[in-house]
């Protein structure tokens, strides 16, 4: 049986390596001077993005293919979404249609 100076260093090496994992935020796309950033993100299937309104005004984000549509998001306010199906799948602002951005779903 490994002594306790022994076990206890294998426990903190199995939690230095776990911790990151389960420390990890999702990924995040800013919304700020009328704009998405990254403007464009690959992320794994199974992945959720958060959208995090980082301007003045409100905003909100619209799936083109009418997936899903956020609510208007005042500064500071934050949607999130799944994304499950690998694609593509492009997004504007309701209310600025010009901002757009992408989000890729790889398998």
């Amino acid at each position: 049986m490994p002594n306790q100076k022994t076990f206890l260093a294998a426990l903190g090496l199995a939690l230095c390596l776990v911790a990151p994992a389960l420390a990890a935020e999702p990924p995040t796309v800013s919304i700020d001077n009328f704009s998405f950033a990254p403007r464009e993100l690959r992320v794994a299937a199974g992945t959720k993005v958060v959208f995090v309104n980082r301007d003045d005004i409100p905003h909100n984000v619209v799936d083109k293919a009418g997936a899903f549509r956020s609510a208007a998001l005042d500064t500071g306010e934050s949607f999130s979404i799944q994304f499950d199906k690998p694609g593509e799948i492009v997004y504007f602002c309701g209310l600025h249609p010009q901002m757009t951005g992408k989000i890729v779903v790889v398998p």
